[in-house]
């Protein structure tokens, strides 16, 4: 994050909470017994399940399970690991949680989740993909669109090389405010997106080929901005 909207964002908090009566604070998106707050929207009963607090999913079939309510503005704080090596998994904020039948996931911003032997296990024709493709990418999906702070192609690669490997814990902190997200990773801001077509919608956690634990989800929701009807998902039951 650049020291300006790093100013900005922090400005903006600190007035709002002395001006407010209501000082904004995290809450649990998982509370570590069941999965009250998720729906199921197209993987199978046992995909997602819950063990020594910790939220399980076994990457198994390809889909997600989707937040109950819709998020605007807001910091996301979320713990994972993989089990697997070359594991792949994500969260995708500001989506619409309506799968495309092609690929079984949804449109809005994937914040990346790959385990880091995922480039050694998928060359193609020979050629390893780049190490930071596993490193927190963020990026519009279906039809969402936003641009990079750090461009590889449409996508927004971290500036530095953070994620830890399989059964080591992960920690994404993702400050979400008018179309702009900034990722930290382990303790850094290393990567974002802004100028999203998409300013409101579902949390969405991925479940794509491997085995993952969740915990500690929280999510802390901020005054709302000048969001447009065009800019945010459909409501869904």
């Amino acid at each position: 994050m650049n020291s300006f909207l790093a100013a900005t964002l922090l400005t903006g908090l600190l007035t709002f909470a002395a001006s407010s009566q209501t000082v904004p604070g995290y809450r649990d998106l998982f509370n570590g017994r069941d999965l009250s707050g998720w729906v199921n929207v197209n993987t199978d009963p046992d995909t997602w399940s819950v063990r020594d607090g910790l939220l399980i999913c076994s990457g198994r079939p390809i889909g997600v399970m989707r937040s109950e309510k819709q998020y605007e503005n807001f910091i996301l704080h979320i713990e994972w690991r993989h089990m697997e090596p070359g594991g792949n998994s994500g969260v995708f904020a500001w989506s619409n949680a309506q799968p495309n039948p092609n690929n079984r996931l949804p449109d809005g911003v994937e914040i990346q989740m790959l385990e880091l032997d995922w480039p050694n296990l998928h060359k193609r024709d020979g050629v390893t993909p780049p190490i930071a493709y596993v490193h927190g990418e963020v990026w519009g999906v279906g039809g969402v669109k936003t641009t990079p702070d750090n461009p590889r192609g449409e996508r927004s690669m971290s500036v530095e090389n953070r994620c830890k490997g399989k059964g080591e814990w992960n920690t994404y902190d993702v400050v979400a405010v008018d179309g702009v997200i900034k990722l930290a990773i382990n303790g850094k801001f290393v990567n974002g997106i802004s100028r999203s077509t998409r300013r409101k919608g579902y949390f969405c956690l991925e479940s794509e080929g491997g085995l993952i634990h969740f915990r500690n989800i929280r999510v802390m929701e901020l005054p709302p901005g000048v969001t447009t009807p065009e800019q945010v998902a459909p409501e869904l039951n």
